[in-house]
């Protein structure tokens, strides 16, 4: 999924990136994507990209965070990744809702 806007440097970061997936045990597909969302972050947070989401420019490097904010990780998702996945749930309330309540009703809506 290399595409024309990155830089050799980015290209060789998304083959790195797509590799350590694959060794994990990652299918294919979404070595691919995580490699491919990874290497959009850092090119939003560098300013290389012409556009970018607050979470890419605003959260933590994911070279810095590893895991820490996976879903399985020890503190799981942010608020905002949270709220998000709740909007795109139509869940009501969520604006009132603190961190803890949005993961309840996520995990309630899935």
């Amino acid at each position: 999924m290399p595409q024309q806007a990155w830089s050799n440097k980015r290209e060789r970061q998304y083959e790195h990136i797509k590799k350590g997936e694959k060794k994990r045990g990652a299918s294919t597909k979404r070595a691919k994507e995580i490699a491919a969302r990874t290497v959009n972050k850092e090119r939003a947070r560098a300013g290389e990209s012409r556009t970018s989401s607050r979470s890419s420019t605003r959260d933590m490097s994911s070279s810095r965070r590893g895991g820490l904010r996976s879903r399985s990780g020890a503190k799981g998702q942010t608020k905002e990744q949270l709220y998000n996945q709740a909007k795109r749930l139509n869940i009501k309330g969520r604006s009132k809702m603190n961190k803890r309540q949005l993961l309840a009703a996520v995990n309630r809506k899935k």
